[in-house]
């Protein structure tokens, strides 16, 4: 097995950085075409990534919540039809497995030496991205609902549950807990955060082998069966933008979701104001008696296509650094994430990240075959939430398929 390490960031220290001056863009020729997911964070970093876009270089950009199916095979072909993903912690596995992102360290000393160092996502030894913002999952609640039965926000998950069940009985709400359980990529990260809180490895230690099929990985999934009770009976259906409607709705006062997503529920157009004005963040919560925050912590980065020409590699990394300097943070745009730029300043509703890099969440798990598992997760648990399996059948079935993707790819013999 090659096993890839990847260097942890300082996102601490990045909220300590003076201003420094906006690079003017400096390029006039290129083709830029940038793939993403669609929150405003990333739309931002699109948006003055575009402004770069002078004499015969164009810049486009893709932000859909379906960018991880595409942008793998958006960027295999030669030349490659995205010059740039936008990647996280985790989607940056597969463009590393499938050899289809370049090296950026020609690049930066050429063009990005002003770029702090703790942005730099470095791969054995070689820069593969420039991060730019820091994600969790953690708490939002609605103030007035749990003011009017009494509770405090919840602490961990089994508070969350008793006060989902006074909220159903006084008839507040009858689906009182919202998240993104939508079978798939959402679904399976469910998955990692809880089965994480309850002290859960992924692996064998030192081995590609599967170890999910004991008592908290069996926890983990009664746990989220429990939360799946007092939500909506679609929950299976239901991604980030369709828990985030629900919200906008009324129908939800409890639920777990990106720190990157709550500060539209708190501000954005076309919000219910009462809504709003009583959404509230909070620290991410525990599970099972544990002090291991039920989540992880994420980082949100560019990167640049491998098969592409070099002017367009150039093109594309100044035009990505444009859009991460400086000059984006303004006030509208200082609360739509933790941004790991010089000069941020922490909003209200970036509370609920703060928290979970205060309480020393864990990373998401980095390693070359974790997606594998993140996969046969998201593909596997819906059987179980629906009733047709049981936990440990369900666990099973789950490192079956992955065992047979990971002899796939060489992880397992």
């Amino acid at each position: 097995m090659h096993h890839k390490s990847i260097a942890a960031l300082s996102f601490a220290a990045a909220l300590s950085f003076a201003g420094v001056a906006n690079a003017n863009c400096g390029v006039t020729s290129g083709r830029v075409n940038i793939v993403g997911n669609e929150f405003p964070a990333i739309q931002t970093v699109a948006a003055n990534a575009a402004k770069c876009a002078a004499g015969s270089l164009t810049v486009r950009s893709n932000l859909t919540a379906n960018h991880q199916r595409i942008n793998l095979p958006g960027m295999q072909g030669n030349p490659a039809e995205y010059t740039s993903a936008i990647v996280a912690t985790s989607s940056i596995v597969a463009l590393l497995n499938d050899d289809v992102i370049r090296p950026l360290d020609a690049l930066v000393a050429a063009h990005g030496q002003d770029i702090p160092k703790n942005q730099l996502v470095t791969v054995n030894g070689r820069v593969m991205a420039v991060a730019f913002m820091a994600n969790a999952q953690h708490l939002v609640y609605r103030k007035d609902v749990l003011v009017q039965i009494g509770v405090q926000p919840p602490k961990t998950y089994e508070e969350l549950l008793a006060a989902a069940k006074i909220i159903r009985e006084r008839g507040i709400m009858r689906n009182p807990v919202g998240g993104a359980f939508q079978a798939g990529f959402n679904l399976g990260q469910e998955f990692v955060n809880m089965y994480v809180g309850h002290g859960g490895e992924f692996f064998r230690p030192g081995s590609a082998e599967p170890a999910l099929n004991n008592p908290k990985g069996i926890a983990t999934l009664e746990m989220m069966k429990a939360l799946s009770a007092y939500m909506n009976p679609d929950f299976l259906t239901h991604d980030s933008n369709a828990t985030s409607a629900e919200w906008r709705a009324g129908n939800v006062a409890l639920m777990n979701m990106w720190g990157s997503r709550t500060g539209v529920l708190m501000e954005g157009p076309g919000n219910n104001p009462a809504i709003a004005a009583n959404t509230a963040v909070g620290a991410p919560m525990t599970v099972g008696g544990g002090n291991i925050p039920a989540t992880t912590l994420w980082w949100d980065g560019w990167t640049v296509a491998k098969n592409i020409s070099e002017d367009d590699a150039r093109a594309t990394f100044v035009a990505l650094k444009n859009g991460v300097s400086p000059a984006i943070l303004t006030p509208e745009t200082m609360g739509q994430a933790v941004w790991i730029i010089p000069g941020y300043k922490p909003a209200p509703v970036n509370q609920g990240v703060m928290d979970t890099m205060a309480l020393g969440a864990k990373p998401y798990p980095m390693l070359p075959y974790m997606g594998l598992m993140h996969a046969a997760l998201g593909d596997g648990l819906a059987p179980f939430l629906a009733g047709r399996k049981d936990a440990a059948t369900t666990l099973a079935d789950i490192e079956a398929a992955y065992r047979t993707a990971a002899k796939e790819k060489g992880f397992l013999r």
